[in-house]
């Protein structure tokens, strides 16, 4: 990276897995200098101090900006127009600032409402990458190495803006991908907003069986491969859901469309019928996902 994109001052707000992540990644690039954190929980960034994670923890977010050359908004999407409109009478006049919202539809407008006259400085982004476990001893470096990190600007975005956080999410390992904001939310609530809420809709169906405990000291990998991601935070799935309900309405139909075909089958004993659906996901699967592996 040329000197003149060094990060001075970078300020996580939300120091969890992808906030967390971010900072690392940066500091064993050394493209960073001071990292501060700004968060709710007091442990969680003990914790985040504690592994070097950040260099100082800040709980006024107004404060923590100060100076600042790049900040990251990684909280939960629900919370970032509260966010927004905090820092907006507070940021530097070069200061640059960016998100990992899951959801670009509803950010972007809340930072256009909120940043004001700061808007010019903010590049809506967000990195595909993530597990199932949160906070900041989830933090590792090597998260987002390899990973998509998808830039959405807008028409105002500064072009130095833009350059910075490219440049950051570079030194992190990223593939830089642009797309435009409705497309990344119709792309996302398909293949990563859904299957969380499969996930956890699976979860809560097999945890009202009389026998859960039971069934659950029986379960495999199946099991645990299929349910994985319904250890993720609550508070985060909701708020992205929320925010992108309308492409998740239609996709939930369709899941319940074809899980009602199985049903069907079943109810019918007609095995051909349920070969087939079977026969028809497993080369979908081969087509576009094992060769991707």
């Amino acid at each position: 990276m040329p000197a003149k994109l060094r990060i001075n001052k970078l300020v996580v707000i939300g120091v969890g897995l992808i906030g967390g992540s971010f900072a690392l990644a940066l500091k064993k690039a050394r493209m960073v200098k001071q990292v501060v954190g700004v968060g709710r929980s007091r442990s969680n960034l003990q914790a985040a101090l504690r592994r070097g994670v950040i260099d100082h923890a800040e709980k006024d977010v107004v404060r923590a900006v100060a100076d600042a050359d790049l900040i990251l908004v990684g909280a939960p999407v629900g919370q970032m127009p509260d966010i927004f409109a905090r820092i907006a009478p507070a940021l530097p006049p070069g200061a640059v600032i960016t998100d990992a919202g899951s959801t670009k539809q509803d950010v972007i407008a809340a930072a256009r409402q909120h940043l004001g006259a700061c808007f010019p400085q903010f590049v809506p982004a967000h990195p595909i990458a993530g597990t199932e476990n949160s906070g900041a001893n989830a933090a590792f470096p090597e998260l987002f190495r390899d990973r998509n990190l998808i830039l959405v600007p807008q028409p105002e975005t500064r072009a130095a803006a833009v350059r910075l956080v490219r440049a950051a999410w570079l030194a992190c390992g990223a593939r830089i991908v642009r797309l435009e904001a409705a497309e990344h939310d119709e792309i996302f609530g398909a293949v990563s907003h859904l299957p969380h809420i499969v996930a956890y809709a699976l979860v809560n169906q097999l945890a009202q069986h009389p026998d859960a405990r039971r069934l659950f000291g029986f379960s495999g990998g199946g099991l645990r491969d299929t349910v994985r991601i319904a250890g993720s935070s609550p508070e985060m799935w909701r708020d992205i859901c929320m925010a992108n309900r309308a492409a998740l309405v239609p996709l939930v139909d369709g899941y319940i469309n074809e899980l009602a075909v199985a049903r069907t089958a079943l109810v019918a004993g007609d095995g051909a019928a349920l070969e087939k659906l079977f026969t028809s996901a497993r080369q979908a699967r081969a087509r576009w996902l094992v060769k991707r592996g």
